[in-house]
């Protein structure tokens, strides 16, 4: 059982910046790639920035120039930095990881609850 958990959401200002954070705990033997997504209300999810274990990123263009997607491979964690934020920004982001939870297992995606980032004045 792998558990993803975020943090760092909230409400900030045009403008403004908030970093997310996501740390992952379990049965972890090793992580792929990690990702961020988002839900605005009444619309899908949809990527928003997705990191290798390698560190090679991925963003889509929405984020891009603003937003920063890093990792900590020691801590089973990812982070997103986001500047600059707009009000179509606001949704619910989730975290999730490509988990293998043991040497014979096989990759698994795994999701967090959410965290609400809302961009208001």
């Amino acid at each position: 059982q792998v558990q993803l958990v975020e943090s760092g959401g909230g409400l900030v200002q045009p403008g403004g910046s908030l970093r997310l954070s996501c740390a992952a705990s379990g049965s972890i033997f090793s992580i792929a790639a990690m990702a961020w997504h988002r839900q605005a209300p009444g619309k899908q999810r949809e990527l928003v920035a997705h990191i290798t274990s390698s560190g090679t990123t991925v963003y889509a263009d929405s984020g891009k120039g603003r937003f920063t997607i890093s990792r900590d491979n020691a801590k089973n964690a990812v982070y997103l930095q986001m500047d600059r934020l707009k009000p179509e920004d606001t949704a619910v982001y989730y975290c999730n990881a490509l988990v293998k939870t043991s040497y014979s297992g096989t990759f698994a995606t795994s999701w967090g609850q959410g965290t609400q980032v809302t961009v208001s004045s």
